[in-house]
């Protein structure tokens, strides 16, 4: 149902963005979506969400100044800007979908789809 691109290998500093399309879902704009990530050993956490209203909620307020989260209704896409990145970035992240979405879901709520992941790796 959804899939996310734009992973990959950055140096520290670096930028990525990644994109998350609503194979599944052709109205991407009635969701709240969600950006998580899990880096290796550690448990998934919330990245930001943006609901359908465009409302913004970081689920980690510590990433507020670097991730920008927008839509492009247009193009059924969702997009998760990255800047700055430490190593400490480095995990698999995924987008989930949740409905209706005119309020962003707690970060511990269930989400109805969710994509594979996309693996980002911040290393010099």
């Amino acid at each position: 149902q959804l899939v996310e691109s734009g992973g990959g290998l950055v140096q520290p500093g670096g930028s990525l963005k990644l994109s998350c399309a609503g194979s599944g879902i052709t109205t991407m704009d009635y969701y709240a979506i969600g950006w998580f990530r899990q880096a290796p050993g550690k448990e998934r956490e919330g990245v930001v969400c943006i609901s359908s209203s465009d409302e913004i909620l970081y689920y980690n307020d510590s990433l507020e100044a670097r991730f920008t989260i927008s839509r492009d209704n247009a193009k059924n896409l969702v997009y998760l800007q990255m800047n700055s990145l430490k190593p400490e970035d480095t995990a698999v992240y995924y987008c989930a979908a949740d409905w209706p979405g005119y309020v962003c879901p707690a970060p511990h709520a269930a989400y109805d789809y969710w994509g594979r992941g996309t693996q980002v790796t911040v290393s010099s």
